[in-house]
């Protein structure tokens, strides 16, 4: 079984946060893979379903990022698993926006929800690094995070969340490459694809010339002069 986390605050007003990219993300994969409706377990809203042939248990820590680890160890220690059973999904400032990189383990960077997550399992979990980008200085990062994603971010966003729940069965397997491969195909899609298209774009296919008949040999009049008729026609 696998214990998928989205971080995030709760709560309305934060709901389009970049900081709730997180939430966003397993938001999605219970809609997309039939889980079960949302409860109130653990300090944190859960959902639970299969991926692939095997258990899962999304979960939405309701208190607060700076306190997720609370929510995240108390599930953990329950459903008796392992760090290594643990996949975080969260906002990273230091990828471009739309990008996905995949970590196992490791220091937390200086993000409040995976340092609450340390001290209450440990560093040996995985996570989902999801970009939100940087703001361009360390004293706007806050105010940044704590802002809703902008109405030009919505085509990305969406393809994002797409490629998680497409890939969430190669996730929960643990076979991170054909995960990020689901995630490229809706983020960044073959570059010849659609190019013959557009060569083509504006050209009239041209039309097939219409087959002449060849030409019938014309048959000569049939003769019908006697042969004393022929004999003399010889001789005029």
């Amino acid at each position: 079984m696998k214990l998928i986390v989205g971080l995030g605050n709760p709560g309305a007003k934060y709901a389009q946060n970049r900081h709730n990219i997180g939430f966003m993300a397993v938001d999605r994969i219970a809609s997309d893979h039939g889980f079960s409706p949302w409860k109130t377990r653990f300090q944190a809203q859960v959902s639970e379903g299969r991926l692939g042939g095997d258990k899962a248990m999304l979960l939405k820590p309701q208190t607060f990022m700076n306190l997720s680890g609370q929510a995240v160890g108390e599930a953990m220690r329950y459903l008796k698993l392992d760090p290594a059973d643990v996949i975080v999904l969260h906002d990273e400032l230091d990828l471009a926006p739309g990008k996905l990189r995949l970590k196992q383990g490791g220091g937390h960077a200086g993000h409040n929800g995976l340092r609450s997550i340390h001290q209450h399992i440990g560093e040996a979990y995985g996570r989902v690094r999801l970009g939100i980008g940087h703001p361009g200085h360390k004293d706007r990062v806050a105010a940044y995070v704590l802002h809703d994603f902008a109405k030009a971010d919505d085509d990305w966003l969406d393809d994002l969340m797409r490629g998680i729940s497409d890939g969430a069965d190669h996730l929960a397997a643990g076979d991170g490459a054909k995960f990020q491969n689901a995630v490229a195909a809706r983020t960044a899609p073959a570059r010849n694809q659609g190019q013959n298209q557009g060569r083509n774009q504006g050209r009239e296919t041209p039309a097939t010339e219409p087959k002449t008949a060849a030409p019938q040999p014309i048959s000569a009049p049939e003769d019908t002069r006697s042969a004393l008729q022929k004999l003399a026609d010889r001789f005029r």
